[in-house]
């Protein structure tokens, strides 16, 4: 246990990166609860999406911006908002090329996954600490 403690409290970028996993993990579990709040009081999908992205960022740029990399106040919000949007951007791109070569949504956003928790952690980390991980330095 202790060896895990170290890690998830230590500042180095591999850290960082598991407590981005960890917190997306409760992440993404309030944004589907979100989300399924709102179709269940009866809004239409679209929109339920919408206001959970919405709703999701503000939350997701606290967890992040709090438990991940230890930065407070909303001065990084702005990028963090752009670095959201243009991984949502990518995935959609990608996800629609791979149904195109026929995968399956599900089996095709399997894959992106990976890929988009990785760029994520790189641009989110970017926008909160002014560098990219593994000797980026500081704006």
């Amino acid at each position: 246990m202790t060896g895990l403690r170290e890690l998830l409290t230590s500042h180095g970028d591999f850290a960082r990166f598991v407590r981005f996993l960890i917190v997306g993990l409760g992440n993404t579990a309030v944004g589907y609860l979100v989300f399924a709040g709102f179709v269940l009081v009866g809004l239409p999908s679209q929109p339920a999406l919408a206001g959970a992205f919405v709703l999701g960022v503000a939350w997701n740029y606290w967890t992040h911006a709090r438990l991940v990399f230890g930065q407070g106040g909303l001065a990084r919000l702005p990028g963090y908002v752009a670095a959201y949007l243009a991984i949502w951007a990518a995935n959609a791109l990608a996800l629609a090329g791979l149904e195109r070569l026929g995968l399956s949504p599900l089996v095709a956003q399997a894959l992106l996954t990976p890929v988009a928790a990785v760029a994520s952690f790189l641009l989110v980390a970017r926008a909160l600490t002014g560098r990219f991980p593994l000797g980026g330095h500081r704006r």
